[in-house]
This record gives structure tokens, C-alpha cells and sequence, in this order.
């Protein structure tokens, strides 16, 4: 199912998914923060990775998105096998769709 849900056309989503295709380990966490909440989270992480020069995928994106949307989010992670990215999932509270995604890398392959 969770294949499905990444599905989408982003940049972040498609990598997400093809680590999941690659055996990444991955969860989903039960409790659904506020996506506001998540949002203003996410934009201090967002600033920090821009100074710091980390590479990410669809963070940006994902601040937008969680801005935009008005219902509790739910959070899931997967993590690349080869350990070089994690994604951060933000599914809506039933876990039945994807509201964004972004990925952060952890290290060079």
C-alpha cells in the first residue's frame, strides 16, 4: 500500500519509492500532529538545510503542502538501505493518501 501512495510524479515521492523498491526499511508512526504544526517545523529544518548546504529532495514542496492543509497528518520514514537518504512521509490521518514527502541525505553513496 504504501507503494501506492508514493506513486506521485514529485521528485522526492519517486526517489522514496524506489527505495522502498531497493528493501528500505520503513514505519509508519501512529498520532496525527497538526499539519500546521508540522509546517512550521519542517520550514526551521528547511532554513537549516539551506545554510548548512544539505541535500533534499521536495522540502520546500512539503512546507507548501503542509501550509495548505487544513487536517492532522500523519508521519512515516523510509530509510534507504545503503542508509545514504531518508524520506519523511506525511500521510493524511487514515493513512489513505500522501500529502507530501521529502527526502534528506544522510550521506554520500
Amino acid at each position: 500500500m504504501l507503494a501506492q501512495l508514493l506513486a506521485g510524479d514529485d521528485e522526492a515521492s519517486a526517489a522514496a519509492l524506489e527505495a522502498l523498491r531497493e528493501d528500505a526499511s520503513y514505519v509508519v508512526w501512529d498520532g496525527a500532529p497538526s499539519a500546521d504544526s508540522l509546517a512550521r517545523i519542517y520550514g526551521r529544518r528547511l532554513r537549516y538545510t539551506q545554510r548548512a548546504g544539505t541535500h533534499t529532495l521536495g522540502l520546500e514542496r512539503a512546507v507548501q503542502l503542509l501550509g495548505r492543509h487544513d487536517r492532522p497528518v500523519r508521519l512515516g520514514q523510509v530509510r534507504a538501505a545503503d542508509g545514504t537518504w531518508v524520506f519523511i512521509l506525511f500521510l493524511t490521518e487514515d493513512a489513505s493518501a500522501l500529502v507530501a514527502c521529502t527526502g534528506v541525505r544522510q550521506r554520500e553513496p
